[in-house]
């Protein structure tokens, strides 16, 4: 049935799309006190409050672009995106080392891995959804050509490792909470957030360089921007140290268009087993 009226969906024009997604995003956020409190705190730790009504509408527009950017011709969707800064990737590609692709919950962040995969193997890791009847849909979605993908656990991350030994392309969400043992306290926007070490852990392991990308969602349904940048920032130091360098490159990345940040994640809930900040005593 979902996936049914997602292919129903994906004929639309990409610009209908987003109008409709606007008005649910209103629709959401006036008809659900949660998500209308976490929206509201999140955005306004962060500093951007004046984005709020953009943001409330960016966030319904995220949500019906899915199945254009799922299942929609691959084609299609290919060429609503444009590319910036393609030069950073390739030189990374010349050296031979592998890239770790780092992409915040920010923008259409579900076609960065689809515009990387028209022109190189990359595999994304990737969580399962908890509804099964999710599953058929959002894999076969995101398994296309040249994109494969690695389950978020052991078994995943020796894909990603490999993969990365042999030369060649990964991606992740890095400001997805983790789980239990797989990750740090360290502040994103001034609060202690559960923070994944896996990215500096692959660095260390593969020495492969560090890409950030992200896709800017254009006004009125014209598409989008991706957009690759370096990682500058040496990821040294204790986990601590390393997950607040990669939490400072993405709150940089937030900042050019925070109104399309995801900020109803709730980014700072304490995962079950895991003691929370106060008590850690460290949040870098």
């Amino acid at each position: 049935m979902l996936i049914t009226l997602f292919r129903l969906l994906s004929a639309l024009p990409l610009p209908v799309l987003h109008a409709m997604g606007a008005a649910l995003g209103w629709l959401v956020y006036l008809a659900s006190p949660s998500y209308r409190h976490r929206l509201k705190d999140n955005i306004s730790r962060a500093g951007f409050a004046p984005t709020l009504p953009q943001a409330i509408m960016e966030a319904g527009k995220s949500v019906l672009e899915l199945p254009f950017v799922w299942c929609a011709n691959p084609q299609r969707v290919l060429q609503s995106a444009t590319i910036e800064n393609w030069d950073v990737v390739q030189e990374a590609l010349d050296a031979k080392r592998g890239i770790i692709f780092l992409t915040p919950h920010l923008g259409c962040f579900e076609i960065t891995a689809q515009v990387v995969a028209a022109k190189v193997p990359v595999a994304v890791l990737y969580r399962p959804p908890r509804k099964a009847s999710l599953k058929p849909l959002i894999e076969g979605a995101r398994a296309r050509h040249n994109l494969s993908l690695a389950p978020a656990n052991l078994s995943g991350v020796r894909i990603l490792l490999k993969t990365l030994k042999r030369g060649e392309l990964v991606g992740l969400l890095p400001d997805q909470v983790p789980q239990n043992g797989e990750g740090v306290w360290a502040n994103f926007f001034g609060k202690p957030a559960y923070t994944m070490t896996l990215p500096a852990k692959l660095h260390d392991m593969s020495g492969a360089p560090v890409i950030l990308t992200y896709a800017e969602r254009l006004p009125h349904g014209k598409g989008f921007v991706v957009r690759f940048s370096r990682f500058n920032e040496p990821l040294e130091g204790t986990p601590e140290q390393q997950a607040h360098a990669i939490n400072a490159a993405m709150e940089g990345l937030i900042t050019h268009c925070p109104q399309q940040y995801f900020w109803s994640y709730n980014r700072y809930k304490t995962p079950p087993g895991v003691a929370a900040p106060d008590a850690q005593g460290e949040t870098a």
